[in-house]
């Protein structure tokens, strides 16, 4: 009689430790299905045949990353620079399903180039890979990287000036860009959306080893003045692309500053 009371007492301490070990091991599934997919979870394989370019996109083990959200407008962003930072490209490779992107570019010449894209995995956070590629063909004459004594530069009918709050590292820096139709000298005010917003910028700095991706201040209008901020990551040379819309025409104006 006394060994039932006693297996009646137990049972619901048996249950009770079976539904804690359930418990645990759904906390557990839950806190791995819900953790996001971090930078250092990613690798990318890349492919250059002539022009023709394919990145795919996996985790670690080797197993595709079927879905991506859209981040400004595109599922990924793959910028395409010479070593002397003298040919700069902005693309977006079709996706080909199960991780995959294709894209062919037309290289003005042979040599070393920096491959670097931007995408955002479904779950995970906006990330960048870059990767030095090497380029069949004749290559050109290198020249070097010299830093701009005027950011004043003039482009397809656009006079654009580029000034900055500050020219340090690792303190937060304001990038205006100010924009006058050319020949009328006359403020524009009529740029269009551009991947989003007022327009697109990214710097790299001489080496091609630090990348920014910088985003445009919200609630700005159409022009003339285009705000940016950004942190330079060193001291050292960088060179500085912006990209805006007019008239349905994307236009590219770059400088070379000195960080301190």
């Amino acid at each position: 009689m006394s060994k039932h009371i006693l297996f009646i007492l137990f049972l619901p301490l048996l249950l009770l430790s079976a539904c804690g070990t359930d418990q645990s091991w759904e906390n557990e599934k839950v806190s791995e299905v819900s953790r996001p997919i971090l930078t250092d979870d990613v690798k990318v394989s890349w492919k250059l045949e002539g022009t023709f370019i394919q990145l795919k996109i996996m985790n670690n083990n080797g197993k595709p990353i079927e879905k991506f959200d859209i981040n400004h407008e595109k599922l990924l962003h793959l910028i395409i620079i010479s070593k002397d930072l003298s040919y700069f490209n902005h693309v977006h490779p079709e996706y080909k399903g199960n991780g995959m992107f294709e894209i062919r570019n037309d290289f003005p010449a042979g040599g070393e180039y920096k491959l670097i894209a931007d995408f955002k995995p479904s779950g995970g956070n906006s990330m960048t890979k870059m990767e030095w590629v090497q380029v069949e063909g004749k290559q050109a004459q290198l020249h070097p990287v010299t830093v701009d004594q005027s950011l004043e530069k003039s482009v397809d009918g656009k006079r654009v000036t580029l000034s900055m709050d500050s020219l340090e590292a690792n303190k937060e820096v304001t990038l205006k860009f100010f924009i006058l139709d050319e020949k009328t000298n006359q403020p524009i005010t009529d740029l269009e959306p551009y991947l989003g917003s007022i327009g697109h910028v990214v710097v790299l700095s001489d080496d091609g080893e630090r990348y920014l991706h910088v985003h445009a201040l919200e609630g700005q209008g159409s022009g003339p003045e285009a705000l940016f901020e950004t942190e330079f990551p060193k001291s050292g040379v960088y060179k500085i692309w912006g990209q805006f819309q007019k008239d349905n025409q994307v236009f590219t104006v770059s400088y070379v500053v000195n960080v301190r």
